[in-house]
């Protein structure tokens, strides 16, 4: 009976080792570049505005209706819009104060909300105390906006709350060119952290897992911690679904970033929403790059207020990064997910030698033709294409910088012929638009990649749902 006793209690403490066990995940596929007008250091510098914007199409999956009228007063957290499917899925004001515009396009489409801030802190108070069962859970992440910050695998849209995830990811890695490091600023709220994964957890019938790079963060109770290292894209929760648990047809996974995890987790705690968001300010036309504390949906202008390089020439102003961002004008709002702004040369002003044949060591490229490829400096790139679009190449370019197990240009033509059955054999479910803009980066016939996906991932869930 000893005997028996030691072999169970040896059992249970290797369980209980297992669970709380990291995975390490290393990936070798990939590149980082290196572009100039990256933050110096991690200093918060408050930016307030006198208005914010809330964009549905930020949104992918949600169908706007609105919930309020030009010149309503609204707090903190009143919902703006509702979705017309599930009407119980809000996208919620950041600010108090009133709505200033609601702004439509052609066939009276909304393309977004303005509401001019009043400067007081009047916010409404959720009843985060019944969220016990799964059913309450997902309410609550409903009412309060939440639920729209959230993305699910397959099709990268807003998440339908009838249907249950297999499993949630977490990432606190933003791998992304000229990123500010994620994990900085969620430093203090270990506690919401846990109460975020525990409301998290109520919801899934699998784990929930967290991504970080190594040493970013301490564990969090509940959590299945994963140490990501290597190159972008090591930070897209896609490329960490794909390495860790892949997503099968008819599983539904659901992805968030660490700040957001940090949003529930306070509204779990306190009831309030924190609507603030921390903008990285980047790029190569930026004065001084800094870390801005500020809101959701923030103005553009307010953020580059004074700090834009006055050198003469025309600037691109991107709302997230180079790779997968918005272009936006000076008047325009910071898009979701809210982290980054970068301004770099628009490159319509300039007048080369030679043009896109040149091999000037100024040009970023990652062929080795180029002598700018073996300099390992910092680069001062436009936005230019530099080439024409041609018909694919076949040449495995797109395989050296997506760790993931698939076959992307085979994914590709599926997509483009609109071939569903290929199309799941070769693992459209896995995949979002941003794992591929690297391989748009790279391309040389100057695809759209991202466009192609996204068309082909709207196409298959208006097929099959």
């Amino acid at each position: 009976m000893l005997f028996i006793k030691i072999i169970n209690n040896f059992a249970v403490a290797n369980e209980k080792q297992h669970k709380n066990m990291s995975i390490n995940l290393s990936l070798k596929k990939g590149l980082d570049l290196k572009i100039a007008g990256g933050i110096a250091d991690s200093v918060l510098h408050q930016v307030k505005v006198g208005n914010c914007a809330i964009i549905p199409d930020d949104f992918h999956g949600f169908q706007p209706k609105p919930e309020v009228h030009e010149g309503d007063i609204v707090k903190a957290g009143t919902p703006l819009l509702r979705d017309k499917t599930f009407e119980n899925v809000k996208i919620v004001s950041p600010v108090a104060g009133m709505v200033k515009a609601i702004v439509r396009g052609e066939r009276r489409k909304i393309e977004r909300v303005i509401v001019e801030a009043s400067g007081a802190g009047d916010t409404v108070v959720f009843d985060s105390a019944v969220a016990r069962t799964r059913e309450e859970a997902v309410d609550l992440l409903s009412r309060s906006g939440l639920l729209v910050m959230i993305r699910q695998r397959p099709y990268d849209i807003v998440p339908r709350p009838d249907v249950v995830p297999r499993d949630i990811f977490v990432t606190a890695i933003d791998s992304a060119p000229l990123a500010a490091d994620m994990a900085l600023q969620v430093k203090g709220k270990e506690k919401y952290l846990a109460r975020g994964v525990e409301l998290l957890g109520n919801i899934t019938t699998g784990k929930v897992y967290v991504a970080i790079r190594p040493g970013a963060l301490t564990e969090i109770p509940g959590a299945e911690m994963i140490n990501v290292t290597g190159p972008h894209p090591a930070g897209n929760a896609g490329v960490q679904i794909a390495n860790i648990s892949p997503v099968n047809k008819g599983e539904v996974v659901w992805t968030l970033d660490i700040v957001t995890l940090a949003r529930i987790g306070e509204l779990v705690e306190t009831g309030r929403l924190d609507m603030t968001a921390y903008v990285a300010v980047t790029g190569s036309e930026v004065e001084k790059p800094y870390m801005a504390e500020t809101v959701i949906g923030a103005p553009i202008e307010a953020l580059l207020k004074g700090n834009e390089k006055q050198d003469g020439r025309h600037h691109r102003i991107i709302s997230g990064n180079v790779l997968t961002g918005v272009s936006e004008r000076h008047d325009g709002f910071v898009h979701y997910p809210y982290r980054q702004l970068t301004v770099i040369p628009e490159g319509d002003d300039v007048d080369e030698f030679m043009g896109w044949a040149s091999i000037s060591p100024n040009k970023m490229s990652v062929s080795r033709t180029f002598p700018g490829r073996f300099f390992g400096r910092t680069f001062n790139p436009d936005a230019r294409l530099l080439g024409g679009r041609r018909a694919m190449i076949m040449s495995g370019e797109y395989d050296r910088v997506l760790p993931m197990d698939i076959l992307p240009e085979f994914l590709l033509k599926a997509i483009i012929g609109r071939d569903i059955d290929k199309m799941e054999k070769l693992g459209i479910y896995e995949v979002s638009p941003e794992d591929f803009a690297l391989c748009e980066y790279v391309d040389t016939s100057k695809m759209e990649l991202q466009r192609i996906v996204r068309e082909g991932l709207d196409f298959l869930h208006k097929e099959l749902e």
